[in-house]
């Protein structure tokens, strides 16, 4: 019975402890929360950031008026301004991406060999100033290099971007999305604007 006893005391496996509280999962990025743009089936920007907002994930789709081009009745509508992208605010850890990616419509986080891309914030207030100024926006070729202002008056109060002059008084502000490498314009007045230094090389082209 010595003999059986000690053999059993040989082969147990001892039993591991309990381990009890948070669950903390690696972060992908810094541990601050950032934006950051989800490339998602065009045609389903809404669909996304609407089921994106029902898992409390912070997201911001830029939209624009336009009109419909049916031909038995015409009326205004609202499209992505950047068709197939969705900004995505958050701590990005594993748990975060896998959440955001198995939304359905999505399809990746634009990202480098080292990991998701994060926006600067300033690229996004910008869009959102644009969109609540109201004033009619246009598609623009992505610009690295030009010259830097801020809008120091008016509707645009605070954009930041590329200033392209068409005359001595009249101008375009180019806006940037720089991992998305897209961009939009807006005319304005060039005695709004203040010339800046630009952003740091890491910003301003990657």
């Amino acid at each position: 019975m010595k003999t059986l006893n000690r053999a059993r005391d040989i082969y147990r496996v001892p039993s591991l402890p309990i381990v009890r509280g948070p669950v903390f999962f690696p972060r992908l990025t810094g541990p601050q929360e950032s934006w950051f743009a989800l490339y998602v089936q065009v045609k389903h920007e809404k669909e996304v950031a609407k089921r994106l907002e029902m898992k409390s994930v912070t997201c911001f789709l830029p939209l624009v008026e336009s009109w419909s081009k049916r031909q038995d009745r015409r009326k205004k509508i609202h499209l992505p301004l950047f068709p197939g992208y969705v900004f995505v605010h958050a701590v990005l850890d594993n748990y975060t991406s896998v959440n955001v990616l198995k939304t359905p419509g999505a399809l990746t986080l634009i990202r480098n060999s080292e990991g998701p891309l994060p926006i600067p914030s300033f690229q996004i207030e910008n869009l959102k100033t644009l969109l609540d100024s109201r004033l009619p926006l246009n598609p623009h070729s992505f610009l690295r290099e030009g010259d830097w202002v801020r809008v120091i008056r008016g509707p645009l109060n605070g954009c930041t971007g590329i200033l392209i002059r068409q005359n001595p008084r009249k101008g375009r502000l180019v806006v940037s999305v720089n991992t998305i490498q897209q961009a939009v314009s807006v005319e304005l007045d060039v005695e709004d604007v203040e010339s800046i230094p630009p952003p740091c090389p890491n910003i301003a082209q990657f």
